[in-house]
């Protein structure tokens, strides 16, 4: 078995239980708190502070010595991105092959799964999910537990008060659309047409696997209590 070495620069500042695995590197006075656990083929780049934490105003000096910080494996995490410990679930989860591009704040009890990409300067507010495929534009902002569905996109500076269905386009004041680029990236050719029904006209598809990533948003989407666009 080839394991990759890690390459961490050496004022990058690593405190606490911290488990790192293999073929990461981690860029220019970043710094890591843990407990925090790191997968492997990771890209941090330079002034990223990972595990610092929530920023909640209800506590705003809360213990968070034993909240927990998990990152999988091949995400890219730019410059100057914050991620913050959970502080009313048990973690704070990014998923693998993520782009979290420059300045993100991922706040506490963010889960954000595979695949996604979030560009710069985004802001989430505390407990929102972000699934798979999900694309944020340049400069959103989301509002605390809010859930973004599987292939979803939300357009550059739109302020996000509600949650947003799998694969639709958010686009302030416009009525909803299909995400076209999304269902060419990913393959979803075959099954555009159910796509579009469950988009526009709220027909649940027949196809299994786009019935289960249906079903996963609707019940993340019950237990946040926001409604939905």
């Amino acid at each position: 078995m080839n394991i990759m070495p890690n390459k961490i620069h050496p004022t990058c500042i690593i405190e606490g239980q911290v488990e790192i695995g293999s073929g990461n590197e981690i860029g220019p006075y970043s710094v890591i708190y843990g407990p925090i656990k790191i997968g492997d083929g990771n890209l941090i780049g330079p002034h990223v502070v990972i595990g610092t934490p929530g920023q909640d105003t209800r506590e705003p000096r809360y213990d968070s010595s034993d909240s927990y910080i998990e990152i999988g494996n091949n995400n890219i995490i730019r410059e100057f991105t914050a991620i913050q410990k959970p502080r009313y679930r048990d973690i704070t989860q990014i998923g693998h092959d993520t782009f979290i591009m420059q300045s993100v704040h991922v706040p506490h009890d963010a889960i954000i799964q595979d695949g996604a990409v979030i560009t710069p300067m985004v802001a989430m507010g505390g407990v929102v999910q972000i699934l798979k495929g999900a694309t944020l534009a340049l400069g959103c902002s989301l509002h605390q537990f809010t859930v973004v569905g599987h292939y979803a996109f939300v357009a550059m500076e739109a302020a996000v008060t509600r949650n947003i269905r799998p694969f639709s386009r958010y686009v302030p004041g416009s009525p909803a659309t299909v995400n076209e680029y999304a269902i060419k990236k990913y393959g979803f050719e075959s099954v555009s047409d159910q796509i579009e029904d469950y988009v526009l006209k709220s027909i649940m598809p027949h196809d299994e696997n786009l019935a289960a990533l249906i079903l996963e948003f609707d019940t993340l989407t019950a237990a946040s209590s926001r409604k939905t666009y």
